[in-house]
């Protein structure tokens, strides 16, 4: 049975370690406001640059012409950029994130699709690179997200499909809901697919007037379409990292002070016995002197 002394040294050991966790979420927090406001501002840009892009693409007559808009007519091998954090103490986050990937891997295997990954955050580096062609890893992306990043991204998966060494690209990384709500979500990059008109939606006519032309313009702003989204993708993740964060160090905490609770009313029933077990000793003691 625990003495005293060793269920007092707990409660001061839980006891730190709730400030700890505390700071951590204060910390997370204050980390979450900034994340937040920068997707907020990248968000709407990058939604309407896919819409636009979406629309051209339905427009153009030979998709053939574009190398990024072109599907495979056979697909052998496809590349996957996971997206994860560097650090742990976020709770479930890398975890889900790193089971979608390996669902995502065993179903393109059991097609006969052989899968390589390029993987932005140690976790996911971590965990694949020794069960999996991982043909790169890097790391400190969500620490501070920057177009430059997106960019170098973006450029070499692009060049992987154009060289045709692979045949599809696709992003996992995590959607962000809301505060309490990170979703891991799977996206085509490459190919880029046309915008669709759902079953029954009226088709809309958009006349668009291009300068120089209309295969410039395309041939430029797909390449930037693909840095703008694989941005996005690092935005999302990185607010969903902390939010996962800020999250888990407030269940920590909360969890810490319900263990002194126990803790201490532990060591008041300890303490309470001693005192029983001494009075009875004492007044067993007088008894037999009374004798």
């Amino acid at each position: 049975m625990a003495t005293l002394r060793d269920i007092k040294r707990k409660i001061d050991a839980v006891k730190k370690t709730s400030q700890i966790t505390k700071a951590m979420n204060m910390v997370a927090a204050a980390k979450l406001r900034g994340a937040q406001q920068n997707m907020e501002r990248f968000h709407p840009y990058a939604l309407k640059f896919r819409e636009f892009i979406g629309r051209l693409a339905a427009g153009v007559e030979d998709p053939s012409q574009y190398m990024l808009l072109t599907p495979r007519e056979q697909v052998k091998k496809v590349e996957l950029l996971l997206v994860t954090a560097d650090r742990g103490l976020c709770g479930s986050f890398n975890t889900n994130l790193i089971v979608a990937a390996e669902r995502f891997i065993n179903a393109k295997k059991a097609e006969g699709i052989e899968v390589s990954m390029t993987a932005a955050g140690r976790k996911g580096r971590d965990f694949f690179k020794r069960k999996l062609a991982l043909r790169s890893g890097m790391i400190g992306l969500l620490n501070k997200v920057s177009y430059d990043d997106g960019r170098r991204i973006g450029a070499e998966l692009i060049e992987q499909f154009e060289t045709e060494a692979v045949d599809e690209v696709y992003v996992i990384y995590s959607h962000f809901v809301n505060i309490v709500r990170q979703v891991p979500s799977v996206v085509k990059l490459l190919p880029i697919t046309p915008a669709e008109h759902e079953a029954g939606e009226k088709e809309a006519h958009f006349e668009y007037l291009f300068e120089p032309s209309h295969q410039a313009l395309l041939t430029d702003l797909l390449p930037n379409y693909i840095y703008v989204q694989v941005l996005e993708t690092l935005y999302q993740t990185s607010v969903g990292e902390h939010a996962a964060r800020m999250a888990a160090m407030d269940n920590a905490t909360n969890n810490c002070k319900e263990l002194v609770r126990t803790l201490t009313l532990t060591y008041n029933k300890a303490r309470q016995a001693g005192i029983t077990k001494e009075l009875m000793d004492i007044v067993g003691g007088a008894e037999a002197l009374k004798k």
